[in-house]
């Protein structure tokens, strides 16, 4: 016991000691490691590098050999050695890809189902879930799969494959697989790894083959994505799918009637139920207005959206896109594995680097088969001459191994040569493309006898000349390399490109603004004399309704000191007391003119201004007047079609004026700037103005132009110009169904290019000429009749409504003609005959069924003319007029433009020589230059 306490008293101070000695000095260099400990720091340092490179090279990025991630290339991998042409059980392919891949059974199930889902690589059999409705697959004992004939003739070659050790080291598996197609591509690819991403894009099957083709064959290519949910798309930003790029999604919706929209595509990335669900919610915040919605997805996507009475079905469509998944952006970033390093390359370098590839995928196979051939050849011949020459007689005498092989070879030599070895004199020899080897004399000794008795010698000369014609066509293959490179896709193209057609229509979106498309949820009050703007205000005496409005909107307001701002509509906004006009502000109205009188504070002196309100800020003041301190609107209007109008004007009893009352036309005002002083109306102080009738719109109709790219009406110039349309214009829409429509001018209208054949203005006396087959009596009619209809948005048939019957062709050029193939009875000739219509047939109601062309047989008819007479657009000419100057008892006003030019000749009239007079008699104080 002494002892093992003196033991236990002596280690203690030692153990002490240590410690001590630890806490002195704590500090190791990063990284370092001091017995089995590391600082957190240089764990962090060292390894961090480490974790961000495996993520990104073995999970997230795809590599550009082969197009897949590690997963996927694993689990094509156990697939194959499981191959016996049946189905397997996805739990069991799952457990052989555990073999290989270092993580669990779960993202090898969902990395198998995405898989699965793009009908590419693995044929399912079983739930593998609804990419379209977001349902999911069943559980993997329950599903099956097979590697596709596509997968099993394109992706694998044990012969071409690089292999490394699995992580375990127990298997071997692929470095890459020789995928010899644009595999990434077509399937496209989504990860995120540390630090980067990628998102590529799936592109249409045939259309990438027919651009490796182009490859090929040098030429420039262009690709576009395709995806499996179809819909729309904008490809205008793609850009390659490099990062920064964009694509706009939008769903295919189709209008039924006037109370229902059915949506037939939905965009890539969401869900029918995520679409419902998004359409609720907009419908839920008052941003569109619907009865229901109703899901009726079976073999084809079919969501039905219900109206109410009264809804625009082209406004809520707008809607949808605006508010809803119907649209949505993705940003491609295309972002792979080059040499063991994440590279951005363009959507048609990465289709060159594959066809690159595959060029020299094929190109190897070849060099192997060839390989392969030649010993086939080598050893047929061999054996043909050790049979045939009863060489295996000579070594029944042998009595060493070694004696038999030379034995055998010293034969053979008397039958071959080496390719590069002297011919003798006279040689017949069959020369041999390489040496004779110790195996190819071994090889000769284990030919049973049963085989050397039933050797049939035609037989293996017929074997041995197939030989040749493969190695031939081999050869050739080889030296036209590309050549056979581009039938490999055309077969390709043959074989598998069968009903994969391109799913998602190219288009160029027109951009929806939400204010346009937003529901009027909103009632929008005023309080004119507290200065209060909203939809919250309480409804009592001093609050005013003014119209609907969104809550998207935006609130014009102007007061009667002349000062006006534009502000967010919210619940009560405070924009100054005694306010004359409220009102929606758009600021890419350019047609809503305000007309308005002020009078000046400092002068006395009255001004009228026509103005548009644009290139405002929102919440800053602004002034319409000369801004001096007194100032008061008397007169203002806002017309929405730049409507002019005339006003009387009373003076007041004290004014000095004889005349004191005088009418002043608004027309006479060029429409300016919200800066623009105006015209002066009277120096006289006025008592009151009244509106006595309200004119035309000064800026004539409005100019509509038609995009059959976008299928939508447009101001701004982009497609056919359809002609000016005043308020009560309208077009005329022919369908190729045989029926036409009346419908307004209406931004909002959607035109499916596919099912119209004529747009244009309604002119007065406009004549349609038609062709039309009768289905019942099997006979061609030709028609001409005007639009006697007046009803807008109705379609009304103007061809026989019998089964069978079709329209051939319509145009509205008065003086059609048309090309017919006919045959003038049963054993005349086929001949082709130009017609005149507008002297065939006279212009009848368009109920009337027409005359018959009146031939045996008609074989075809072609309208040689074209629909018409294009509207001609009117030309703005800026040219200097009169000054205008009201004429106004109260004395002159200010003139409005530059005088007339007296320097040269020039009409002048009575008008004119008032006009000057007047401005002669104006003190030059109240001359001004505007």
């Amino acid at each position: 016991m002494a002892t093992a306490e003196a033991s236990t008293e002596e280690t203690e101070p030692a153990e002490t000691e240590e410690i001590a000695e630890a806490e002195e000095e704590p500090k190791f260099a990063p990284g370092e490691t001091i017995h089995d400990v590391a600082t957190v720091n240089g764990m962090y340092q060292n390894w961090f590098l480490d974790y961000a490179s495996y993520v990104i090279l073995e999970r997230a990025v795809p590599a550009i050999e082969d197009g897949l991630k590690p997963v996927q290339r694993r689990i094509l991998h156990a697939m194959k050695e499981m191959d016996d042409g049946r189905f397997n059980k996805v739990a069991n392919v799952i457990g052989q890809t555990m073999q290989y891949h270092p993580h669990g059974d779960a993202s090898i199930g969902d990395a198998m189902v995405n898989l699965g889902q793009k009908d590419l690589l693995i044929e399912t059999q079983g739930n593998w879930g609804d990419i379209r409705t977001g349902d999911g697959a069943a559980a993997p004992r329950y599903i099956e799969a097979r590697l596709s004939k596509f997968a099993l003739d394109v992706v694998f070659n044990p012969d071409i494959t690089e292999w490394q050790m699995s992580y375990d080291g127990r298997k071997r598996e692929p470095t890459t697989l020789p995928v010899k197609f644009p595999l990434l591509l077509a399937q496209g690819v989504e990860g995120i790894a540390v630090g980067l991403s990628t998102k590529i894009m799936p592109h249409n099957f045939r259309e990438l083959c027919k651009a490796s083709i182009d490859v090929l064959r040098g030429r420039e290519i262009q690709l576009f994505p395709d995806f499996p949910t179809g819909g729309l798309c904008d490809v205008t930003n793609y850009n390659g799918g490099l990062r920064g790029a964009k694509i706009r999604l939008r769903a295919t919706i189709e209008k039924v009637d006037k109370t229902m929209l059915v949506i037939r595509d939905i965009p890539y990335g969401t869900t029918t139920t995520a679409l419902m669900e998004s359409i609720v919610k907009a419908s839920e915040g008052n941003k569109i207005k619907i009865k229901k919605v109703v899901d009726n997805t079976a073999a084809t996507v079919e969501i039905q959206v219900h109206l109410p009475t009264g809804v625009s079905p082209d406004l809520t469509m707008d809607a949808l896109y605006a508010f809803t998944d119907c649209e949505v952006s993705i940003s491609p970033n295309t972002c792979v594995i080059i040499e063991d390093k994440p590279r951005f390359v363009g959507v048609e370098d990465m289709l060159r680097l594959s066809t690159q590839k595959t060029l020299r995928l094929l190109e190897r196979e070849l060099e192997i088969r060839e390989e392969e051939l030649q010993e086939k050849w080598h050893s047929a011949s061999l054996e043909k001459i050790f049979i045939e020459n009863r060489i295996y007689r000579k070594i029944e005498e042998c009595e060493t191994w070694e004696e038999i092989l030379q034995t055998i070879d010293a034969g053979l030599k008397k039958f071959v040569r080496i390719e590069g070895e002297k011919p003798k004199a006279n040689d017949t020899r069959i020369v041999m493309r390489r040496a004779i080897t110790e195996d190819d004399l071994t090889r000769l000794t284990e030919i049973r006898i049963k085989r050397i008795s039933k050797y049939d010698g035609f037989k293996a000369d017929e074997y041995i000349q197939r030989l040749e014609t493969e190695l031939a066509e081999v050869a050739d293959h080889l030296a036209n390399l590309t050549r056979y490179a581009i039938n490999y896709f055309e077969g390709l193209l043959k074989k598998y490109g069968q009903n994969r057609e391109r799913k998602t229509q190219l288009r160029t979106f027109d951009v929806v603004t939400a204010q346009k498309v937003a529901v009027a949820n909103q009632k929008l009050y005023v309080n004119r004399r507290d200065g209060f703007v909203g939809y919250g205000l309480k409804k009592d005496e001093q609050v005013e309704h003014v119209c609907d409005c969104s809550d998207l909107d935006d609130i014009i307001s102007i007061k009667r000191d002349g000062t006006f701002t534009v502000t967010r509509i919210a619940e009560k906004t405070f924009v100054g007391k005694d306010i004359l006009h409220v009102g929606v502000y758009n600021k890419n109205d350019d047609r809503l003119v305000y007309n308005m009188i002020y009078q000046d504070g400092v002068s006395g002196i009255s001004f009228a201004k026509r103005f548009l309100v644009t290139g405002i800020t929102r919440d800053k003041v602004y002034d319409l007047t000369k801004g001096t301190k007194g100032t008061k609107t008397l007169y203002l209007t806002a017309n929405p079609n730049s409507e002019s109008e005339i006003v009387g004007v009373q003076l007041s009893d004290k004014a000095p004026a004889r005349v004191k009352q005088f009418d002043f036309d608004f027309a006479e005002l060029s429409i300016k700037g919200k800066g623009s002083m105006g015209n002066i109306v009277t120096k006289q102080p006025i008592k009151k103005i009244t509106q006595k009738s309200l004119g035309d719109s000064t800026l004539g109709g409005r100019e509509m132009f038609f995009d059959s790219v976008v299928g939508r009406l447009n101001h701004a110039g982009h497609g056919r110009y359809l002609g000016t349309f005043d308020t009560d214009d309208t077009l005329l829409r022919v369908y190729k169904d045989g029926s036409y429509e009346l419908m307004p001018p209406e931004l909002s209208l959607h035109f499916e290019m596919a099912n119209m054949v004529l747009l244009r203005k309604l002119e007065p006396g406009l004549v349609l000429t038609a062709v039309y087959y009768e289905g019942e009596s099997k006979t061609y009619y030709v028609k001409r009749f005007t639009i006697e209809t007046t009803t807008l948005k109705k379609r009304f048939t103007f061809i026989s409504e019998t089964t069978g019957s079709k329209l051939i062709a319509v145009t509205a050029n008065p003086e059609p003609q048309v090309e017919v193939k006919l045959q003038r009875d049963k054993k005349a000739d086929k001949e082709t005959e130009k017609i005149s219509l507008h002297e065939f047939i006279d212009v009848k109601g368009w109920k009337a069924m027409g005359n018959k062309l009146n031939y045996f047989r008609i074989h075809a008819v072609t309208l040689l003319t074209d629909e018409g007479p294009e509207p001609q657009r009117r030309e703005v000419k800026k040219k200097a007029g009169p000054a205008t100057i009201p004429r106004s008892a109260a004395g002159p006003s200010e003139p409005e433009g530059p005088l007339p030019d007296l320097t040269g000749p020039v009409d002048i009239s009575a008008a004119d020589i008032a006009q000057a007079q007047a401005i002669l008699k104006t003190p030059k104080s109240q001359l001004k230059l505007f």
